[in-house]
């Protein structure tokens, strides 16, 4: 059984050069499910936001026939196109990015912080390494899988997740804050960095023996992480962060 394909823009990325940027047959010895044919040739079935199938929508789940001409498409981010994909009952949207959480690999620690000094609710333990729980943390609690193994992503119960191209951090969280375009939904420093609980502010005459003097003495702000009370302040650190987040931003404007 003989089906053509085209992937366009981003999942071309995960083809073989042969296969990228323009039509391409494959020979199936048995019927299969698109879903299947997708991944095998190692596009992880979270990176597809439409499938058409001889011009029309189809579901992962469509079994193909010979001749079908298949044309795979990425995550839309700045189109609705809930009307025409049968892909998700809930698809990520701009709309959404504000209450848009994450689950990070274990191998994307540094990420992670990242991505938690930009307020967003990630998470994250270098203990939460198996793949099952992984899987059913995020189809539990509506959660993007962000990974750089494309086997978890290839789970059936991961409707929302990311392949993160890029091994540097800095790079990563470039990737992450183009791909859901988040960038103007930062909040920089708004959750506790070891926890990911949202911190809250406090009263320095409260926590006087927590912090250092010099602290005390240049800062009048503070904020407490309700859950492991930890304590923050607009520090250095916080400077750095502020500076990072504006060559970001320089980076991502068009």
């Amino acid at each position: 059984m003989r089906i053509f394909l085209r992937f366009y823009e981003e999942l071309n990325f995960f083809l073989a050069p042969a296969q990228r940027r323009g039509e391409f047959t494959i020979n199936l010895r048995q019927r299969s499910t698109v879903k299947d044919v997708i991944e095998s040739l190692g596009v992880p079935h979270t990176e597809v936001d439409l499938i058409l199938i001889n011009s029309k929508s189809a579901d992962f789940d469509q079994i193909l026939n010979d001749g079908d001409r298949i044309s795979v498409y990425p995550m839309f981010e700045s189109f609705d196109i809930s009307t025409l994909t049968k892909l998700r009952k809930e698809p990520l949207r701009k709309s959404s990015q504000h209450n848009l959480k994450f689950i990070v690999d274990v191998n994307l620690g540094k990420l992670a912080i990242f991505l938690r000094m930009l307020g967003f609710d990630v998470l994250y333990h270098p203990d939460l390494h198996d793949d099952t729980e992984l899987a059913a943390i995020s189809e539990q609690e509506q959660r993007v899988l962000l990974t750089r193994d494309l086997g978890l992503l290839k789970r059936k119960n991961v409707n929302h997740g990311y392949y993160i191209k890029d091994r540097h951090p800095s790079k990563q969280i470039l990737e992450v804050l183009r791909r859901f375009d988040l960038l103007n939904a930062t909040e920089l420093c708004a959750r506790c960095l070891e926890c990911n609980t949202p911190v809250v502010s406090v009263k320095k005459e409260n926590i006087l023996d927590k912090i250092p003097p010099k602290v005390a003495q240049a800062y009048s702000e503070f904020y407490m992480c309700p859950h492991c009370h930890k304590i923050y302040w607009q520090g250095t650190h916080f400077e750095g962060m502020k500076k990072k987040l504006e060559e970001w931003k320089k980076e991502l404007r068009p």
